[in-house]
């Protein structure tokens, strides 16, 4: 919302006598400009504030949009779960209070009908995959792979993510348990696992996300996070590695393909000599042929003989990117974890 849509909003509303809770008054920005090249963003810092009274979140995980426009945001507070914004940054719901450790997020239209698939990684002994409406009511439920002899009693399960193949098949990342990529048919049925945690390059370090990649259609492909290897790796939609794309220093969360642009939120950078950095989080976006472009709030992308070279934060904007949601206008809303129990930030693509 620009000044002058938010002083006649202002206006509207001081002229009927009241404030709703999901009208926030925020102060006036400052003209932050951050990126690279053709993707460069105003900053919007205060775009999803919320009195936390009302609206409480604790972090801020994942974020799509839906078929009507609508932005909706997972979070581990279980006094709403899901917040749904307007791309104002008004809070037109909430609901849920059954995922605890609410962590991935997945909108599927099926057949012209969306839902929504929940990933709760379950610290408190109750990881859960489920399929919901858009109002919460669940559907389905996958199964724990201990339940099905998938995983062994002592394996951990924590699922992170999900993505929907074009034929209805269901991928689950384990990113905090085991570091297999659960693939599952449409109505729930166990069909193999792939990756596990290893150094090799079909293993994961941190498989935090899985992403269903349709641009190159003779070739449709799954774009899995290693997070600890500071990298994306592509597996066919059957399991079998095909590439690794090195993102170093960059500690990427799940890919988000939006026409023919791959958007990352980097939890944390590192420096060149050290392990993660906290409160080092940037965007990083990479085009069609995994080529980094731009990292908003990070340093310039630059290669050296065909070689990316090292990405770290440049400016103190993010602490933790989580997740990027790109709407229908290429504008980026940033979720963040481990940010002080702050709300999305926007970015305004110029």
């Amino acid at each position: 919302m620009n000044r002058r849509e938010f002083n006649q909003r202002t206006a509207q509303v001081a002229a009927l006598g009241f404030f709703p809770v999901d009208i926030i008054i925020k102060d006036p920005e400052p003209d932050e400009l951050i990126g690279h090249g053709d993707y460069r963003y105003k900053v919007h810092r205060t775009w999803g504030q919320q009195d936390p009274a009302a609206i409480p979140v604790k972090n801020c995980h994942e974020m799509v949009q839906d078929r009507a426009g609508r932005l909706i945001m997972i979070g581990d507070d279980i006094r709403n779960n899901i917040l749904i914004y307007d791309t104002s940054g008004n809070v037109l719901d909430t609901w849920g209070d059954e995922y605890p450790y609410g962590h991935g997020l997945t909108l599927w239209d099926e057949g012209g009908e969306e839902f929504l698939f929940i990933c709760d990684n379950g610290f408190d002994g109750n990881p859960q995959v489920v399929k919901t409406t858009l109002a919460g009511n669940v559907v389905m439920k996958l199964p724990h792979p201990q339940e099905i002899g998938v995983y062994e009693e002592s394996d951990a399960y924590h699922p992170t993510e999900t993505a929907i193949g074009p034929n209805g098949d269901i991928y689950v990342a384990d990113g905090y348990g085991a570091q297999w990529i659960l693939q599952f048919n449409h109505e729930g049925e166990f069909i193999r696992r792939f990756g596990g945690k290893g150094d090799e390059d079909h293993q994961f370090q941190t498989a935090h996300g899985v992403c269903v990649d349709l641009r190159n259609p003779d070739q449709p492909s799954l774009v899995c996070t290693s997070r600890g290897h500071n990298a994306f790796k592509r597996f066919s939609l059957s399991g079998e590695y095909l590439s690794t794309v090195f993102l170093p220093g960059a500690y990427v969360c799940r890919a988000v393909i939006h026409k023919d642009m791959l958007y990352s939120g980097v939890c944390w950078s590192r420096l060149r000599y050290l392990n993660q950095t906290p409160d080092s989080g940037f965007v990083t976006i990479l085009d069609s042929n995994d080529r980094v472009v731009s990292n908003p709030g990070g340093t310039m992308p630059v290669y050296r003989d065909g070689e990316l070279q090292l990405m770290l934060q440049a400016e103190p904007i993010f602490n933790h990117c989580h997740d990027v949601c790109v709407d229908k206008d290429e504008n980026l809303y940033i979720c963040q974890w481990n940010a002080g129990q702050t709300y999305p930030i926007k970015l305004e693509r110029i």
